[in-house]
Order: C-alpha cells, then sequence, then structure tokens
C-alpha cells in the first residue's frame, strides 16, 4: 500500500482527483459477448466475477443503465444474516454468509464486514416460541444461533428499554453472533474492480430497451447504445424485473414496492449489534461513523418511486422510540429509498425462463443485500452449466406453479 507523508495527502487532497487511476475500464460494447447481465447492482457485478473467476467465462458484459452500485445496493441498511427458517433458504443465505467471512480477503477490498451480531427481539410468548422453533431450526442447519432471556437482551443491549413498563415489554430474543453490517457501495466496488480485472466488460449508462429473441430463445439485448449479441442473458434488476420480464413476453410473480429507510446525525458509540423487532416494526444499528441507521416495512402500495411516503417514516421512528427512549432527542440527517421486488413466498427467483437462454435472479424483497456474494456465485453456475445450482433449484420459477412454496415471511423479518 503506498503510504504518504503530510505533505502527500494535503497535495492529493487539493487535485480535484485528477490523474487517479481508475478502479475500473470504461470499455465501448463489443458486437457479442458469451454471457449478458443486465444489472450492475452487487448481485450481478457477483455474479459478473463468479462466472470470470469459478467458470473461466471472461467474454462476459455487464450492462448497467446508471452507475454500478447505484440502485438498491446503495439503498439499504447493510445487514447480513443466515438465521432464515426453512431448509432451502437457510442454506442459501448461510452460504452467502460463508462466503462474506472471507470476501474482502479475496477481493483483496476492505469491505468494512462487521459481525457484531444481529438481535431478533420477542415481545409476546408466540414470538418466543416462534423464536425458539427458528432456533432449533438453525442449529439443525449447522447455524450459530442462540435463545435469549431478558436479562441476557439487557446486558447485551443496555440502552434497550427491557423494563416492565415499557409497552412492548422485551420477553427475550434470538441472537446471530456472526451476522452484522457491511459497506454497501465498497461491496459493490469491490466486485466491479475485480471482474475487470479478469475481462469482464463493465458498461454504465446504458438502459436495456427490449429482449430479442429467435425461435423460442434469447439471441441478445437491445439498448440505448445499441444491440448486443448473446445467447446467455441473466437478468438481475431488483425493482426493475418485472418490466424486463414483459420485454420478453413473461410475466413473473413479484411486486414492486419502495423500502425506506434514515440515519440519524453522528453520535458517540452507544450501539455495538444489530436489534430487529418485527411486532414493534423496527430495526436499528450505528454505523462506524456513528449515524444510527434505522429502517421498517415497505410502503404498502406498488411502485418505482425512490421517496416512499411520511406516514412509514413517522411509524418507523415511533417503534424506535419505543424501544429506545433514549433516541428520540437524536437529529434524522437524511431519508432514502430503494425498489424491491417481493415474492408472495418471501424468497427469491433464481431460476431458467420459459426462452431459452434466458435467466432471472430476482424478488429478493429486502432480503438481497446479505445473499449479494452466495447470489451471484450460484446464479453464475447456473448460467454457466445451464441448469440450476443445487442451493438454487428450489428458487425455479416452476414452484409457483407446483405450489412448492418457501413460506419465509416470519423469518424475512420487519420485511427483511
Amino acid at each position: 500500500m503506498q503510504r504518504y507523508s503530510g505533505f502527500g495527502l494535503v497535495k492529493h487532497a487539493l487535485n480535484y482527483h485528477e490523474n487517479w487511476q481508475r478502479v475500473w475500464r470504461n470499455p465501448t460494447p463489443k458486437k457479442e459477448y458469451d454471457v449478458i447481465i443486465v444489472g450492475g447492482g452487487g448481485h450481478g457485478l457477483a455474479t459478473a466475477y463468479y462466472l470470470a473467476k469459478e467458470h473461466g467465462i471472461t467474454n462476459v458484459a455487464v450492462v448497467e443503465k446508471g452507475y454500478l452500485g447505484g440502485g438498491n445496493t446503495a439503498r439499504n441498511t447493510t445487514i447480513v444474516r443466515s438465521n432464515y427458517l426453512w431448509d432451502e433458504a437457510a442454506h442459501l443465505y448461510e452460504h452467502a454468509l460463508k462466503l462474506w467471512e472471507g470476501l474482502s480477503q479475496e477481493l483483496n477490498y476492505n469491505l468494512m464486514f462487521s459481525q457484531r451480531g444481529v438481535l431478533n427481539l420477542g415481545h409476546t410468548l408466540q414470538d418466543m416460541r416462534d423464536i425458539e422453533r427458528r432456533v432449533s431450526a438453525n442449529r439443525l442447519n449447522g447455524i450459530d444461533s442462540e435463545v435469549l432471556t431478558t436479562a441476557d437482551v439487557q446486558k447485551l443491549v443496555p440502552l434497550l428499554d427491557c423494563s416492565k413498563r415499557a409497552r412492548y415489554p422485551v420477553m427475550g430474543g434470538s441472537w446471530q453472533p456472526r451476522g452484522g453490517v457491511a459497506r454497501h457501495d465498497a461491496v459493490a466496488w469491490g466486485f466491479a474492480r475485480a471482474a475487470d480485472a479478469l475481462g469482464v466488460d463493465l458498461i454504465q449508462q446504458t438502459e436495456v430497451i427490449g429482449i430479442r429473441k429467435e425461435k423460442g430463445a434469447v439471441i441478445g439485448v437491445e439498448t440505448t447504445r445499441g444491440f448486443i449479441a448473446s445467447k446467455t442473458v441473466g437478468c438481475v434488476v431488483a425493482g426493475n424485473s418485472g418490466v424486463l420480464a414483459k420485454m420478453a413476453g413473461l410475466r413473473l410473480p413479484v411486486e414492486s414496492h419502495p423500502l425506506q429507510a434514515l440515519v440519524s446525525e453522528p453520535i458517540k458509540p452507544v450501539l455495538d449489534t444489530v436489534v430487529m423487532s418485527n411486532h414493534v416494526h423496527g430495526y436499528i444499528s450505528q454505523s462506524d461513523k456513528g449515524d444510527l441507521v434505522i429502517g421498517a416495512g415497505i410502503d404498502g402500495y406498488n411502485g418505482y418511486g425512490q421517496r416512499g411516503s411520511y406516514p412509514t417514516i413517522e411509524h418507523t421512528l415511533a417503534a424506535i422510540v419505543e424501544m429506545f427512549p433514549t433516541f428520540s432527542r437524536v437529529r434524522m440527517n437524511r431519508q432514502w429509498g430503494g425498489i424491491v421486488d417481493t415474492c408472495p413466498d418471501a424468497c427469491p427467483i433464481i431460476s431458467a425462463t420459459p426462452v431459452k437462454g434466458l435467466f432471472f435472479n430476482c424478488g429478493w424483497g429486502t432480503g438481497g443485500f446479505k445473499a449479494t456474494p452466495g447470489s451471484g456465485h450460484v446464479f453464475a453456475a447456473t448460467l454457466a452449466q445451464g441448469y440450476a445450482h443445487p442451493l438454487a433449484k428450489p428458487f425455479s420459477i416452476d414452484r409457483f406453479y407446483s405450489g412448492a412454496l418457501i413460506d419465509e415471511h416470519g423469518a424475512a423479518g420487519v420485511a427483511h
């Protein structure tokens, strides 16, 4: 790593980023690629990276209508965990968590992955029954998970109101020590740089406006910069999945909703874990900068806006103050929204489609960020092989015809 003297730092601070080495290329699109990935977020970039690294497929284009990582990857609350209820989801998210644990070293990029633990609170007897069930299921799948008492929770998070006077008394919780948070934009940048170094073309400011088919098979995509040919196209565009599928004549079982989050002014370190409550309906963590990162559920209406609605913000902050009365005087700095695509069973679609060579990775709802490396890893294998990776197989689009749904609404958390 290059080191700078005090003078060197001042020099680089005043040069307005001129003459800085580019982290990745800005290539002109080729006429044809072996694989086209539509969507330059974390999942799409991870897919491209693993296609090149694991499968030797480097003639790959990632086509992004805006800038890399500018969609949901940069518009989430960065929580990482794997304590899902059903085997299929638990295996997929645990695969992702294991990749997270070595990802900074693998990409040689500091993702600021912090395993500070994730705490899910229980406020009723039924909450605690559900927690005990999920913890037991997690342990059977080899996932770290513990049931905590009220005293355990209070010791872990002293600021949390665990008193009997609380409107929603804390009866206990579940605790995953290996869970935590990561720097969302660093994830996109790390995968982008690594994929570019392996020869992948990262094509920004290029919108896909059509999917061209011939005899029931995909032959490429129409873009604002012309037609790009490929017999394998993987679509990873989160909230815009339904729009893209319609271009190919498909209708996906997904709904797109705005999801909001907020951050406060920076304060001294007071919260060293992630706290979530389905019942009170809010979750919170503290970033390394000192901001309180806050979120809750999706807006009830369908939409593609990135602002959200004031009632949801008000409800979210009321929930946080219920749990942490001491935060009532902390000022909010900014608010933003992302667009999430949700499936009826709160699980994703990682699947081939009736159009030969066309694949979709979507429907993650609010669970997408935590799955980023695992999603990219299994989707890359699916694209390379032409059939589903074993971990992706249960998430085929066919399950909505067969009825083999994986209902993760409970373990998905506060819409998370």
